[in-house]
């Protein structure tokens, strides 16, 4: 069954496991796709501007060289953890050589509750605002955000997390099966805050992983799907979320299958736990990838007309999500949240290079729709409808973005004396700073940022946003 008989419209999918390096060339020269071997399209779907054949040809590239480098990626994120941890574990460089030398060096499994990912490693903060509490209007963002930040961590790492520092029940970190890549790539955690009134569930998607080559080709990949009355979506957020190669977006599956997809199983877990509480209330959330599918995951079940889970949504929010749909999904989009009073937060910090691609432009179609929650580096917010240089690439913006890169670093060492302790920043994010004034708005998407918006953003719109709609927790 080809895409058009899934989902009624036109569609591009790009399959560079298919892709020569003739073909490949003549791409770059003919504006005809559907004879390609490594695309599949309907034959109204052509690149006419060589732009649009670059991006294509980038794109198919690009998965190309990440399937390529799967494993030496694997390893340097391997030999990077055990390093990171390590020193974490003895103390810092000096204290890890003189344990070596007292042949006392500390170890932990990366399984353990002590182990740290890269993102972890970042910002090691997981203990939560005691100042932000349920009722306050930042608690919700502040919660995703942590959320969000924690689904990059171990099971062992999560649940000792949610369970001891923030006396919440943990249900469990996922994984799930992504049937276009036939990998276990996409993951998410499940947890319950029992003190909140009423009690809130809160799924997290975890974010792309620096070194996950996979998941990088989720980001990469710029095929799309149209469905009727809804519009074009990103192809690679879909098949992560749990798209089924042979059916779609079927309203149900059979459970008993040895796969577990993402959007399947995590809407049967809400079923079963909102139907034993039926006052509880939950939110989707993600950081960069994470936030893709968190508001995709929302609209699925809108296409399936999951009204009674609609109802029980609270709220999306998303930090550093990157474009996931065109104009006519945003449409779409923005009537169903408006008929379920459903909050949308699209957090975007400063320079953040992850929610200004895919491109918004005549050669793509992808757009954001709903307000942007923008923080500068000062962590000071504006309400917008779109974040400043929305496409990144821009020589208008290439100075700013450096002076911004070198305050960013020099705001590291200062931050501490201004608002304490808890915002020292390690000196693994200080090299990554340091490489943020060659590559601006890398270091602006990791978590720290984010958390620091969540707990000492100023946005004085933002308390109108969120309790314009407090009536639904009524």
């Amino acid at each position: 069954m080809d895409s058009k008989e899934l989902f009624g419209g036109n569609y591009l999918q790009l399959k560079p496991e298919e892709a020569s390096v003739v073909d490949l060339g003549i791409l770059l020269f003919s504006s005809k796709l559907s004879n390609r071997k490594f695309i599949e399209c309907t034959e109204e779907v052509e690149a006419r501007d060589f732009r649009q054949r670059w991006l294509l040809f980038t794109s198919v590239v690009a998965q190309i060289l990440l399937l390529a480098t799967r494993n030496s990626f694997k390893k340097v994120e391997n030999i990077l953890e055990l390093w990171l941890n390590l020193l974490s574990f003895n103390g810092g460089f000096i204290g890890l050589f003189l344990n070596f030398l007292r042949g006392k060096v500390k170890t932990a499994e990366r399984s353990s509750a002590s182990f740290l990912s890269v993102v972890g490693n970042t910002d090691t903060r997981v203990d939560l605002d005691k100042n932000i509490k349920q009722n306050d209007a930042k608690y919700k963002g502040f919660i995703s955000m942590m959320a969000s930040k924690l689904s990059y961590e171990n099971e062992q790492f999560v649940g000792n997390t949610v369970r001891n520092l923030w006396n919440m029940e943990f249900m469990g970190l996922h994984s799930f099966w992504n049937d276009y890549q036939e990998l276990w790539s996409t993951r998410a955690i499940i947890l319950q805050d029992t003190k909140s009134e009423p009690n809130l569930i809160i799924v997290a998607f975890r974010g792309t992983e620096p070194f996950d080559a996979d998941q990088w080709r989720t980001d990469v990949d710029i095929s799309w799907y149209e469905l009727p009355n809804m519009g074009r979506v990103h192809g690679g957020f879909m098949k992560a979320l749990g798209l089924q190669k042979n059916s779609g977006w079927p309203k149900e599956i059979d459970q008993r299958s040895q796969h577990r997809y993402a959007y399947y199983t995590i809407r049967e877990k809400l079923r079963t736990m909102l139907e034993a509480n039926r006052d509880a209330k939950f939110i989707l959330a993600g950081h960069s990838l994470g936030g893709a599918l968190a508001i995709l995951f929302a609209a699925v079940l809108s296409i399936h007309e999951e009204a009674w889970l609609l109802d029980k949504l609270e709220g999306v929010y998303t930090f550093g999500q990157p474009r996931v749909g065109d104009i006519k999904f945003g449409e779409f989009m923005k009537e169903k949240l408006r008929k379920y009073d459903v909050r949308y937060m699209r957090y975007v910090y400063c320079n953040d290079v992850v929610p200004r691609i895919p491109y918004d432009d005549k050669t793509l179609f992808f757009k954001h729709f709903g307000p942007c929650l923008y923080f500068n580096s000062f962590y000071k917010g504006q309400v917008l409808e779109e974040e400043p240089n929305k496409n990144y690439f821009s020589l208008f913006w290439v100075i700013p973005k450096i002076i911004n890169a070198v305050w960013e670093l020099i705001r590291g060492f200062l931050i501490p004396f201004v608002e304490g302790g808890g915002y020292i920043q390690n000196w693994f994010m200080t090299i990554i700073r340091i490489v943020g004034m060659i590559i601006p708005g890398i270091p602006a998407h990791l978590p720290p940022d984010y958390v620091n918006i969540t707990r000492l953003g100023s946005l004085p719109e933002f308390s109108g946003l969120q309790n314009s709609q407090d009536s639904k927790a009524d």
